[in-house]
């Protein structure tokens, strides 16, 4: 029996925290001036006009999983990409990405089981949320289990679109954690480039800040080379040695302890990767439920979407707590019926 100094070990992801929201109050992100407003409209009519097909593939009509991605926050962080420049601009940027979904297998070809190889050592982990309520992605390249590949990629964008779903109401950006301990082993320039080609292209706007620690000199030099390659407005985002606590980036529970958090996370793969594919899925499914329920179009707001799902989970907990026997909390009648 552990000794009950022992700290409680951590085997699970979290799902979203919930907080209080007022669906009519809307996020910053989403209050345009007139101008932006206007560009956000041209968008918009492109995609949503009748008999729109996406140019120069066989198949161009929009799948409904194409039309759930064009959401309107998606459609603004696009705009944002291309700096309010023009609705043309906008619009080439996400018809290139529509096509670059399709071809690299974002649908079909980028599963969980296609990526699973890739996670057995939990090189890299979906855990926690930042003071902004980011989902964090932690990577460890010290436990690095295969050679470079494609395959390696995929699973960067599995986890991605992962971390997507696990973005609660007015969060649209992720907090990416990079631990070098360990004579942790360098990606190629090559592979680095291409993921960052990956993600300033494909995944405009959706880093919210990348803290770096444990960086030896030969990691330092790496990160000079691949600088040019990273987008100016990413730049000031990224962190080196940063003190995640007493710099207000994470709450103690929040934060791995090997950060300097409180949470002992430890990383096994039976009881982590099913646990995670399926609260991703089933996020997936209310998600999606709420989008239906809103049309089944591009442009519908996420906003909105998970408002709806924050909304009905609290009532829910709210149920729970009112059913449950004298003597008890919440979290003792939900786990219960769990």
């Amino acid at each position: 029996m552990a000794a009950e100094s022992d700290p409680v070990k951590i085997f699970e992801a979290r799902p979203p925290p919930h907080v209080s929201v007022d669906p009519n109050a809307l996020p910053s992100q989403l209050q345009l001036t007139e101008t932006q407003q206007a560009l956000y409209d041209d968008v918009l009519k492109h995609f949503d006009q009748d008999g729109y097909v996406l140019p120069g593939v066989e198949d161009g009509a929009l799948t409904e999983a194409e039309k759930f991605w064009l959401s309107c926050e998606c459609i603004l962080r696009f705009l944002r990409a291309v700096k309010w420049a023009s609705a043309q601009a906008a619009i080439k940027r996400l018809e290139e990405t529509l096509k670059w979904r399709r071809e690299y297998g974002v649908y079909d070809v980028i599963t969980a089981s296609h990526v699973e190889p890739e996670a057995v050592t939990g090189k890299m982990v979906i855990w926690g949320y930042d003071v902004d309520n980011r989902p964090a992605l932690y990577l460890r390249p010290s436990k690095q289990n295969t050679e470079e590949s494609i395959r390696q990629v995929h699973y960067v964008v599995w986890a991605l679109e992962r971390l997507t779903e696990l973005m609660g109401p007015g969060v649209e950006t992720l907090s990416l954690m990079v631990d070098f301990a360990d004579r942790a082993k360098n990606p190629s320039l090559g592979q680095s480039r291409a993921v960052l080609n990956i993600l300033q292209t494909h995944y405009p706007e959706r880093l919210g800040r990348a803290l770096v620690v444990n960086v030896p000199w030969l990691v330092n030099t790496f990160f000079k080379l691949i600088t040019p390659f990273i987008d100016p407005l990413t730049r000031p985002k990224l962190r080196f040695n940063p003190n995640c606590l007493s710099e207000g980036f994470f709450s103690p529970d929040q934060l791995l302890s090997e950060w300097g958090g409180s949470a002992h996370f430890e990383y096994d793969h039976a009881r982590y990767w099913d646990a995670l594919v399926r609260m991703c899925a089933e996020r997936r499914e209310l998600l999606w439920e709420k989008w239906r329920e809103r049309g089944a179009k591009v442009g519908v707001r996420e906003w909105d979407v998970k408002c709806a799902i924050e909304l009905e989970e609290k009532r829910e907990r709210g149920s729970s707590v009112g059913n449950a026997p004298e003597g008890t909390d919440a979290a003792t009648s939900v786990a219960k019926t769990a």
